[in-house]
């Protein structure tokens, strides 16, 4: 008797060649969805990413080592040199918020939320901190005013009252005495 191949051994190369197909289509959607995860969700517009740099301008690195803006924040040195991890992650928060279209004044009070105060640049200008505003243009004027007045004061007093002789004061007695010797001497 002849021997024939059972069904299953007949023609393995089509089983094969579905699983490297199937196998190369799954890379190939990993890969995909591995770029997008790593790929922005949106690129910003000219326009978008002119305001998130305004913004990172008006916001200060909580990175605790700078005083620097998140937008101009440059750690130098070593192999470092570049926006830390910290300014990095803000920046990127500040892209992503406004590319989904969410207004200034809310990305900046969720900062100030998440980080206090300390984060904003330039303080709000109410409450305590609207005296950070008015003191530079109110001390000044405050000082020319208090110079003024007391210019005014010594001029007044230097008029109405003229200057005394130095010396220990003098008698009425010895001042008659002069007068007469005086108007005696003068006849003569």
């Amino acid at each position: 008797m002849e021997s024939r191949p059972s069904p299953r051994c007949v023609n393995p190369q089509p089983r094969l060649r579905f699983v490297g197909e199937f196998g190369l289509a799954i890379a190939a959607s990993l890969a995909v969805l591995l770029f997008l995860a790593a790929a922005p969700a949106r690129a910003l517009t000219p326009g978008q990413a002119e305001r998130a740099h305004a913004l990172s301008l008006r916001l200060k690195c909580m990175c605790g080592g700078c005083n620097d803006t998140v937008g101009t924040c440059n750690h130098s040195g070593g192999a470092f040199a570049g926006p830390c991890a910290t300014a990095q992650a803000m920046l990127k928060e500040i892209d992503e918020r406004v590319g989904r279209g969410e207004s200034d004044d809310l990305i900046l009070q969720d900062f100030v939320q998440e980080y206090g105060p300390g984060v904003l640049i330039s303080p709000p200008a109410k409450g305590f901190d609207w005296l950070v505003w008015v003191m530079p243009v109110l001390l000044p004027i405050l000082a020319f005013i208090l110079v003024w007045e007391v210019v005014r004061r010594w001029k007044r007093r230097g008029e109405l009252q003229p200057a005394a002789a130095a010396g220990p004061p003098v008698s009425a007695e010895l001042l008659d005495r002069a007068r007469r010797e005086a108007e005696s001497g003068s006849d003569e």
